[in-house]
C-alpha cells in the first residue's frame, strides 16, 4: 500500500490558503457589518443538519475498494476519508444531545465506519503489512477512543509501540502530537511529553501572526484538535495559546473569508470552539452566517473557491473536493453549539458501549 500520502485520518491538509499575503490585523474585520447577537446560534442547527444529511447520503463515497491492502491503493482516497468519517463522526457524537438526530446520525455513520474496517480486523492487517506506519494507529484510536476496539490489534500494537523507532519517528511536531493523542486514547503511555511537542509547534511558538498562510492555519488548527482531544478537553491548552488565539483567529478568519478558503475557515472556527470558556461569541456570530450562505441546499460545502449558488444541482462539486468541507463544518457546528448553549460534553452523558473484537 502506498504509505507516503497521509499520515492518518487527521492528516493536515494541503497547503491552501491565503499565501503571500500578510494577514490583517486584529481589527481587519471591522469592514464587515457588526454581527447581529445571536446570528451564529440561528445558523447553526440547520448547517449540522444539512452538512451531516449529504455525509450520510453520500455515505457510499467512504466505502473501502475490495483491494484497499494492495500496494497501489491510494490512502489519500480510501482509507484517510473513512478514517476522517469516523474521527469527526465520533465528536460529533459525543458533542450533540442524546436523542436528538444529528446525536444518532454521527452514531450511526461511525457504526458505518467500523463495519468498512471489519470491526478492526482489516487495521490489523495494515498493522501487520506496515508496522513501521502511524495512520494504521491514529485511524484506529479513532474508533478506540469511542468505545470500539479490537484486541488483536491492540495486542500487536503494543510492542510495535515500545519498539525505539516508533519513539524516534521523523514527523512535524503537530503530527507528533496526533501520536500522542492516539496513544491516549488507545491507553498506553504516550512515547513522549505533549507539552514539550506544543513547544515546537507553529502555535505553540507564538509564531508572529502575519506569518499564518494555508500550511500554517492547518498545523495550527490540528494542533488544537490534538491537545484538546478534538475539542473534547478544552483545559489542556494553556493560558498563553488561549490568549494568542482569542487575538487572532478574527483576523486569519477574515483572511480565509476574503480568500474563499471554506474548509480552512470551518477548522478555526473549530479551533474557537474548542477553547476554554467563555467562547469567542462575536467571532463566531460574524464567520457562521457566512459559511452558511455557502453551504449547499444539500448540505455540502465547497473546501475552496466561488459557491455553486444553483440549488437544484443534486451534486454541486466531486465529492473528493467537498466531503472533508462538509465534515469539518459538521464538526465546527456541534463544537460551536456546544459552547453557545452552553452544554459542555452533552453527548458524554449515555457514554457508548464499549465494544471489542478478537
Amino acid at each position: 500500500m502506498t504509505t507516503t500520502a497521509t499520515e492518518g485520518p487527521s492528516q493536515d491538509r494541503p497547503a491552501e490558503g491565503p499565501r503571500g499575503r500578510r494577514a490583517p490585523g486584529p481589527g481587519a474585520a471591522a469592514h464587515r457589518e457588526r454581527p447581529a447577537p445571536g446570528a451564529a446560534l440561528a445558523a447553526l442547527p440547520g448547517v449540522l443538519a444539512g452538512a451531516l444529511a449529504w455525509t450520510d447520503a453520500h455515505r457510499a463515497h467512504f466505502t473501502l475498494p475490495d483491494d484497499v491492502l494492495e500496494p497501489h491503493t491510494q490512502v489519500n482516497a480510501t482509507l484517510k476519508p473513512l478514517g476522517e468519517l469516523a474521527q469527526l463522526g465520533s465528536t460529533i457524537r459525543r458533542t450533540t444531545a442524546p436523542g436528538s438526530p444529528e446525536h444518532e446520525l454521527a452514531g450511526d455513520l461511525v457504526t458505518y465506519a467500523w463495519e468498512q474496517v471489519e470491526e478492526g480486523e482489516l487495521l490489523l492487517e495494515l498493522l501487520r503489512v506496515e508496522p513501521f506506519a502511524a495512520y494504521p494507529y491514529e485511524i484506529y484510536a479513532a474508533f478506540a477512543g469511542y468505545g470500539l476496539r479490537h484486541e488483536g490489534f491492540e495486542a500487536l500494537a503494543r510492542p510495535l509501540t515500545a519498539t525505539r523507532a516508533w519513539a524516534h519517528t521523523e514527523q512535524h511536531a503537530n503530527r507528533q502530537l496526533g501520536l500522542v493523542n492516539s496513544e491516549r486514547r488507545v491507553g498506553v503511555v504516550p512515547h513522549t511529553d505533549a507539552g514539550a511537542v506544543l513547544s515546537r509547534t507553529w502555535l505553540g511558538g507564538l509564531s508572529e501572526p502575519w506569518m499564518f498562510e494555508g500550511s500554517s492555519g492547518y498545523a495550527l488548527t490540528h494542533t488544537v484538535f490534538h491537545l484538546t482531544d478534538w475539542g473534547r478537553m478544552p483545559d489542556r491548552v494553556p493560558a498563553g495559546v488561549d490568549g494568542y488565539l482569542r487575538t487572532w483567529l478574527p483576523a486569519w478568519a477574515d483572511g480565509c473569508l476574503e480568500s474563499g478558503q471554506w474548509d480552512l475557515t470551518g477548522e478555526l472556527l473549530a479551533v474557537a470552539a474548542s477553547l476554554p470558556a467563555p467562547a469567542p461569541v462575536e467571532l463566531l456570530d460574524a464567520v457562521w452566517p457566512v459559511l452558511a450562505d455557502v453551504q449547499h441546499g444539500t448540505g455540502c460545502v465547497p473546501e475552496t473557491g466561488p459557491p455553486v449558488r444553483d440549488a437544484t444541482a443534486p451534486d454541486p462539486y466531486p465529492f473528493i473536493d467537498c466531503y472533508h468541507s462538509t465534515l469539518v463544518t459538521a464538526f465546527a457546528a456541534a463544537l460551536s453549539l456546544r459552547s453557545l448553549r452552553g452544554t459542555a460534553g452533552a453527548g458524554e452523558a449515555v457514554p457508548d458501549r464499549e465494544r471489542r473484537t478478537a
